[in-house]
């Protein structure tokens, strides 16, 4: 199963057919993407459900659909065990952003949080769970495919907010302040969290 965020609503990629409650079930060789998309946003349908009987094309066959952004970020972890946080659109969100040229997923991330925040001396501990959100750009659909890796730091500078990115904010958060922060972020951050 899979997990495909539009806004806050989920796509859910699944072999498993289960009766209609507040989703609609969808077979995934059939489904008209642009047409669910705009149908689960103006209705209060809760979720859509994409149904394949191979769980090993499940993905593979959705990403088909709509053209597919790549882009690597950051859950960073300074000594004190804070995690790096920034504000964007009105979101509280982690520090991420799109592949240039031929870098590693890795280079990528690690620029990005750098770019997007100031901090440097990052080191990546593991990979993290692959997220998947579906946003719109110049008036057309795009799956962001988004790489996730835990870092660490022993930073210790000044933050600085890429505001020609949208970034208004960079702070390092505590589990206090996480949990409040988390109130105002999106879906696919909680589940990172």
């Amino acid at each position: 199963m899979y997990k495909v965020f539009v806004n806050d609503k989920p796509i859910i990629l699944t072999t498993i057919e289960e009766p209609e409650t507040y989703f609609k079930n969808f077979n995934l060789k059939l489904v008209k993407l642009n047409r669910i998309i705009r149908e689960l946003m103006a209705t209060d349908l809760q979720e859509v459900r994409f149904i394949h009987k191979n769980e090993d094309k499940l993905l593979k066959k959705f990403l088909k659909k709509l053209p597919n952004v790549i882009a690597g970020g950051g859950k960073v972890y300074n000594d004190n065990g804070d995690v790096l946080f920034i504000y964007r659109n009105d979101k509280w969100d982690l520090p991420k952003g799109k592949i240039e040229g031929v870098e590693s997923i890795e280079e990528t991330a690690i620029r990005e949080v750098m770019e997007e925040t100031g901090v440097a001396g990052l080191e990546i501990i593991k990979p993290l769970e692959t997220t998947y959100h579906i946003f719109k750009r110049n008036g057309r659909y795009k799956i962001k495919i988004t790489y996730w890796f835990e870092m660490k730091t022993s930073f210790s500078g000044d933050l600085y907010a890429q505001e020609f990115e949208g970034i208004t904010k960079v702070a390092w958060l505590n589990p206090e302040q996480i949990k409040e922060a988390l109130k105002n972020s999106y879906a696919n951050i909680k589940l990172l969290i």
